[in-house]
């Protein structure tokens, strides 16, 4: 009998927000429950931001140097396969609840004037949609205003005065509540994707979890480096991405966002419940990942983007009642992309060829593969946000695609590596900020050798790895049909 599915989406959860990856402060007793009955996965990493990319990567399994999803907006393209996809070949109907900000592709549509050309916040081909939360969130302000509460003002005022109402009437609540709904009306071998919004900006906390935590508890975050990136000063000249100068002002943002992440947490807390009663807890796989983190007011930036690990080191659960492992935590180096692998192999669907990512399953059953990655790979590619501000024509201008980068980070050293050429490497060894350079040349070579290997290896193999000779059509690549 096929399992239940729960993939769980927490948007820009820090990997380093769980009180049993050591926090001192935040609270997340659901989350660590759920991570003490499978696994936790400790250095987690999603593979792009912001929301778009991120999710294509976990959606897709692939890298953005192969899915090239590179900013909110960008086309997703229809050749490639997907989790929702895979779901419906594995038997199940994947049900969404939220949003997965996924661009159309263009070539799907009736031209220009198509109606979901007008956003970036599509739904992933393949999910049936049970709650859609794309765009002004139109199901709960119309809930809210049921409620008699004024919506007068907007989704986005209604999520930054959520402290406000009770918890009840959040945004991460009433998805929730739709979800155990839904789940009442199921008869067992469901796949369904919660995709929660929170922690997220705007930086307010629902109802008590609003004064949860005293800012002049809160550490503060790491500071700027002397010597900067031409990249970083441009996001701290940025009003989305540069964090508050006052003190009083990163304590209240911090504050509120720890508020957010024990909200979602405690949300856990209800699924869990609701599973429970209907006596599906011990048959459902449940993974809890993140799209990408959040900076958090460290290296003077907030929200989402650049090179540090602080935008890209995310939660990571997995648990599944018919493995052995209980209360693990795996200090190998994962990534999103591993995600849909890794589903594919617990529904017993083939895993396609254009995945970059490999199956966690081994750890699962108390291993790790021999050949384990070594390093975390992520990558942030800026020329969506330049694109809207000069002419770049093609084919001679090839300025767009320098305005990228791509990160390794290993045990010991971070290398990043820019599109223009330039790069910086840190020692994480002397200095874990990530704010002291790595200057001994055959170190950094070493590093930069290793990126170069990475990229050589995860080039795409759809049909690159079928070879037809002598009669022999070889590996028949997954999604490939054939003309009758």
């Amino acid at each position: 009998m096929k399992p239940n599915v729960l993939l769980v989406t927490l948007d820009q959860f820090r990997g380093d927000c769980l009180s049993s990856a050591g926090h001192s402060l935040v609270k997340t007793p659901n989350l660590d429950a759920i991570a003490a009955d499978g696994v936790r996965l400790a250095r987690h990493y999603s593979q792009a931001a912001p929301c778009s990319p991120g999710r294509a990567s976990l959606y897709t399994g692939m890298y953005q140097m192969n899915h090239r999803v590179l900013g909110n907006g960008s086309p997703l393209d229809r050749s490639f396969d997907n989790v929702a996809l895979v779901a419906r070949r594995a038997g199940y109907v994947p049900t969404l609840f939220g949003y997965t900000d996924q661009t159309v592709d263009p070539r799907d549509t009736t031209g220009p004037d198509d109606p979901r050309l007008a956003t970036y916040e599509g739904v992933l081909p393949g999910f049936d949609v049970a709650l859609d939360l794309t765009g002004v969130h139109a199901p709960w302000t119309r809930w809210l205003a049921e409620r008699g509460h004024d919506i007068s003002s907007g989704h986005v005022k209604l999520l930054s005065t959520e402290h406000e109402r009770a918890v009840e009437h959040s945004v991460s609540s009433f998805l929730t509540d739709s979800f155990v709904d839904w789940l009442d009306r199921q008869a067992g071998g469901w796949f369904a994707h919660l995709s929660y919004l929170r922690p997220h900006p705007p930086y307010r906390a629902a109802g008590e979890f609003a004064t949860m935590y005293d800012p002049a508890d809160v550490s503060l975050p790491i500071p700027m480096a002397d010597q900067r990136h031409g990249l970083h000063d441009l996001m701290l000249a940025i009003d989305d991405t540069k964090a508050p100068l006052e003190e009083a002002r990163l304590r209240r943002m911090r504050s509120q966002y720890y508020g957010m992440v024990s909200e979602v947490d405690h949300q856990m807390g209800r699924v869990r419940a609701a599973l429970e009663a209907r006596g599906e807890w011990e048959s459902t796989v449940v993974i809890v990942v993140s799209d990408h983190a959040e900076l958090l007011g460290d290296h003077g930036l907030r929200n989402k983007g650049g090179f540090f690990e602080q935008s890209q080191h995310i939660v990571g659960i997995v648990r599944d009642p018919r493995r052995s492992a209980r209360g693990v935590t795996v200090s190998a180096f994962t990534e999103n992309v591993d995600i849909l692998p890794t589903l594919c192999e617990l529904t017993g669907a083939e895993i396609p060829l254009q995945c970059d990512g490999r199956s966690l399953v081994p750890f699962l059953d108390g291993g790790e593969p021999g050949d384990w990655r070594d390093a975390a790979h992520w990558e942030y590619d800026w020329s969506p946000v330049v694109l809207p501000m000069g002419d770049f024509p093609w084919p001679h201008d090839r300025r767009l695609s320098t305005y990228s980068l791509a990160v390794r980070r290993d045990h010991s050293h971070a290398y990043v590596q820019f599109g223009d050429g330039s790069s910086l490497c840190f020692d994480l060894t002397v200095d874990p900020t990530w704010r002291t350079a790595e200057t001994r040349p055959d170190v950094v070579l070493t590093k930069a050798q290793g990126m170069l290997q990475w990229r050589m290896t995860h080039a795409r193999r759809d049909l690159a790895h079928m070879v037809i000779d002598d009669g022999i059509a070889g590996r028949w690549p997954m999604g490939v049909a054939w003309r009758d």
